[in-house]
């Protein structure tokens, strides 16, 4: 019996992730296995990195929460605690957005709960 091979399966896999390799520096992007392995760490970075954004955004408006809440006087924890007691449902992104950028709507937040 003839042995079967599935070329087209195989090329169409092969074109795939050359395909994504695209824009890489030197035999990253054209040859198979080096185009393989730089794909393949790039897919685990970007995973990866998905998860760390999520943390960076985080880190970054509770600073700029803190720098709005010290011009007024009060700690990040302080204001943080006293905006939940205060049942205002807003999150640490909108706080941030008001913070840097309507810096009087803040100052309205921080005053209601003061």
């Amino acid at each position: 019996m003839p042995r079967s091979v599935n070329s087209v399966a195989k090329r169409a896999r092969r074109k795939k992730v050359l395909k994504q390799a695209k824009g890489y520096f030197g035999r990253r992007k054209n040859v198979w296995t080096v185009a393989k392995n730089a794909v393949d760490k790039a897919m685990l970075y970007a995973y990866r990195d998905r998860k760390t954004k999520k943390r960076n955004f985080r880190s970054l408006w509770i600073m700029r929460i803190n720098a709005g809440a010290r011009m007024h006087g009060m700690s990040y924890s302080q204001f943080i605690g006293k905006v939940k007691a205060a049942g205002i449902e807003l999150n640490r992104k909108v706080l941030a957005d008001l913070a840097m950028n309507h810096p009087d709507a803040f100052e309205a937040i921080v005053k209601k709960v003061k």
